[in-house]
């Protein structure tokens, strides 16, 4: 049985629509992340599954039960929010004690909820500090822990990493993705965040909300799907250059010859070839492929790229190629960092790394 499902969900604010016909299914057990440009709506949907929002139509349900009309505290889920919101008088075992002592519930039981959250949150040693004496990430620890003891249905994340800092939101994100797999089989996760990697590591799914064409500030799901399904196989041009850092390179081209297994095209004076279903594609129609950086192929092949710019990241680095493709730089991913500015660098695009994008945006088929 599906633990959320969103049907013809939509949000306005007065007069302004914010989210346009979601449609969504979560599993029982999945972590299910959120993510899309600022402004897309991601926190407000999170917020209406939370019963904080209101949807202006569309059903809400929750373990088979319409939400709609039900309070968050009859909801039965438990929310993180990006602040800590912890009680600041009162200690680490208070704050988590504290949603438990409203509902009535016996000190044993209480006590047994605390102590088995504290263990799995590694809070063993701090139940007695004030918040105060925590760090930013044993903080964020703690509001976890707050809502782990209340054993809800769902948990509900929004953006609760983005105060820590680079090495604690690693060390964080861990611990999350453990708590999940102590507790994938009796609850779901929803989570919201900006950021690619904790999409990408943390995700059983990902929704994918992006604007919708022609109406600012609308937004609507782009692709649902796990992370590797985004990322190999996106569905439209939109998510195919959201996903991925640096994202997908984009080359536009005209078709000069479409086959079921193979479309052939021409950038430019450059002739190319990509791995796709052709059909319905007539030549001369205009088409866009895409290609990731690190399916360039470098060290052979005929078209040569000069180096403009060069990204070094450590174990690999990022080259900007001016090539006779596009009029913006190439972006090639490559194991080495001693190509000085200038060079001339041969490369190829590989038939089966190529993507291509109709007029709308829409994917075509790959044939691998």
């Amino acid at each position: 049985m599906s633990q959320i499902q969103l049907s013809n969900l939509q949000k306005r604010f007065g007069d302004v629509p914010v989210l346009a016909d979601v449609n969504l299914t979560i599993e029982k057990g999945e972590f299910c992340v959120f993510i899309g440009p600022s402004g897309c709506g991601k926190s407000t949907l999170l917020r209406i599954i939370a019963g904080l929002d209101d949807p202006s139509s569309g059903e809400i349900r929750i373990a088979n039960q319409v939400m709609n009309d039900l309070p968050p505290a009859k909801r039965d889920v438990a929310m993180v929010f990006q602040s800590y919101a912890l009680y600041p008088h009162m200690s680490v075992y208070e704050n988590m004690a504290f949603g438990l002592r409203h509902l009535g519930l016996p000190k044993q039981e209480i006590d047994q909820r605390v102590q088995a959250a504290a263990e799995s949150l590694h809070l063993g040693p701090m139940l007695d500090r004030k918040p105060r004496a925590l760090s930013g990430g044993q903080r964020q620890r703690v509001a976890i822990g707050r809502a782990i003891v209340r054993k809800p249905k769902l948990f509900l994340f929004d953006e609760p990493l983005s105060n820590l800092d680079a090495s604690l939101r690693v060390k964080t994100r861990v611990e999350l993705a453990r708590l999940h797999r102590e507790l994938r089989g009796s609850t779901s996760m929803v989570y919201v965040t900006h950021d690619q990697v904790e999409a990408m590591t943390l995700a059983d799914k990902i929704v994918l909300l992006r604007p919708l064409a022609g109406q600012t500030g609308v937004a609507s799901v782009a692709q649902v799907g796990d992370p590797l399904t985004l990322y190999h196989r996106p569905a439209n041009q939109f998510v195919a250059g959201f996903i991925g850092s640096p994202g997908m390179n984009f080359i536009p081209a005209v078709v000069s010859t479409a086959a079921q297994s193979l479309v052939s095209v021409t950038a430019r004076t450059v002739q190319l070839a990509a791995s796709v279903q052709g059909s319905g594609l007539a030549t001369g129609a205009a088409v866009t492929l895409g290609i990731r950086p690190e399916h360039v192929v470098t060290g052979r092949g005929e078209l040569i790229g000069e180096v403009m710019h060069m990204e070094r990241l450590g174990e690999h680095a990022f080259l900007y190629l001016d090539t006779p493709l596009l009029e913006q730089p190439l972006v090639v991913k490559v194991d080495h960092h001693g190509l000085p500015l200038g060079s001339r660098v041969p490369f190829t695009l590989p038939a089966d790394a190529l993507h291509l994008f109709h007029t709308d945006g829409i994917a075509a088929e790959r044939v691998h």
